[in-house]
């Protein structure tokens, strides 16, 4: 297969790095506390934060308080406990849409992540309106949550999975996406960044094209969220979702976004307690939005840490965030392009926050392996993205993924530690 060539001119730093005091890098990291820490005797690199960021003290604090002063179940006591958990849980919710920019409150599901919100869709919105015959659209750069519940979707109902496929760059061919869309479409689900990749995919005109044939889209966030000022109601997302573990926040909790009228259409995702109004052992009346999707006791403590995950980003300034995330991106770009045996994977002309490569003939795992003792995490392997490896002829990439507290001298480091995994296999 041909591969494009290592061009990243668009990403190219011109200059010295930022020095705006409206961002200091410095300062923030020391809102990290794990960053302080040695690995194996080293200043610890931490360049994984497309599988899971690190938490500012502020999320941490916010966790503890509500362990030490709230702890009580939501919306079920009279209790002042209670009452105070319950403030604070729904707080989340209105901090998260107005996050999303969503019209409403009710539109803010809290979920345990962005798989587990694509799998709600599937399993309601889904099965309810696909029929034998049916198509959706994915694109060939999915992480395995939005591929393979369509697929078990698709094999339930007798429907179709279409593929968008992606250009030597890691591009979305958006002419092959719109000679998908007919009148078999039933719905549209795609990244808006790749997490193998780094792709900024073009989310709003995706959902224009789709519209214009009454086909709703969903979008996986999870890797945009963190890095990039996301507007739902802009962007005319019908469904929209991310994780809170990837944006600072803490693990098991995330938002599914949706337009209330598809909401209110869709049934319950699971039975319980509190997504219910009246049960009687003839018939069900299920709550309103949002309760209807959210059964059982719910992640109190996650979706507070969620919420204050998300002040620590607005007052940092998502502006300011991907400005700083985008220039360590392209200075990591240039210095790790220039190095013998390197080859990209991913070269789209807009990506943000990933750098996949090879260094061949080096097995990815033994790059990973030895920078670590080096005390630097990267994610190597197929990224839960196997058909982009697939794409790119290759069975797995390293990754340095870059987030608001990563500097040009944590890059300086990854390049010291491949030069040392070319030294130990020469």
């Amino acid at each position: 297969m041909t591969t494009a060539p290592n061009t990243y001119t668009d990403l190219r730093p011109s200059g010295p790095a930022p020095t705006d005091a409206g961002y200091d890098v410095r300062r923030v990291r020391r809102d990290f506390p794990i960053l302080a820490q040695k690995i194996h005797g080293k200043p610890l690199v931490y360049l994984d934060n497309a599988a899971t960021t690190q938490k500012p003290q502020q999320v941490l604090d916010a966790i503890a308080r509500y362990y030490s002063e709230d702890n009580a179940n939501v919306h079920r006591g009279v209790h002042l406990l209670s009452e105070r958990a319950t403030e604070a849980y729904e707080r989340a919710r209105t901090i998260a849409q107005n996050f999303l920019n969503a019209a409403r409150p009710e539109e803010i599901i809290f979920v345990r992540g962005t798989t587990e919100a694509i799998n709600l869709v599937a399993q309601t919105y889904g099965r309810r309106n696909l029929a034998a015959g049916d198509e959706i659209i994915i694109t060939a750069m999915e992480h395995h949550s939005n591929i393979v519940p369509w697929q078990m979707l698709c094999e339930e109902k007798g429907a179709r999975l279409r593929v968008v496929p992606i250009n030597d760059r890691g591009e979305l061919q958006l002419e092959e996406y719109e000679k998908l869309l007919g009148p078999k479409t039933k719905l549209v689900a795609m990244g808006h960044v790749s997490n193998a990749l780094g792709t900024i995919n073009p989310v709003r005109r995706i959902i224009e094209l789709a519209h214009q044939q009454g086909v709703p889209v969903l979008v996986d966030g999870a890797q945009a969220a963190p890095r990039m000022k996301v507007d739902v109601r802009e962007l005319d997302a019908d469904f929209y979702a991310f994780s809170g573990h990837k944006i600072y926040g803490p693990t098991g909790i995330g938002v599914l976004y949706g337009k209330a009228s598809l909401l209110e259409a869709m049934p319950p995702y699971q039975g319980g307690g509190d997504m219910i109004s009246s049960v009687t052992f003839e018939k069900t009346l299920y709550n309103k939005l949002p309760h209807k999707f959210e059964a059982g006791t719910p992640h109190m403590e996650g979706a507070i840490g969620l919420g204050a995950a998300l002040d620590y980003v607005n007052r940092l300034g998502m502006e300011n965030i991907t400005a700083h995330e985008q220039d360590v991106l392209a200075y990591a770009t240039e210095k790790v392009a220039a190095l013998p045996g390197v080859r990209l994977i991913g070269t789209a002309r807009q990506k943000t926050g990933v750098l996949s490569f090879v260094l061949e003939p080096i097995h990815p795992h033994d790059i990973g392996t030895i920078l670590d003792q080096e005390g630097i995490a990267i994610r190597t392997g197929h990224h839960c993205a196997q058909p982009v490896m697939l794409r790119f002829g290759v069975p797995a990439t390293a990754r340095a993924s870059f987030g608001l507290y990563n500097t040009r001298e944590d890059v300086d480091a990854l390049v010291r530690g491949l030069n040392r995994v070319r030294e130990v296999f020469a």
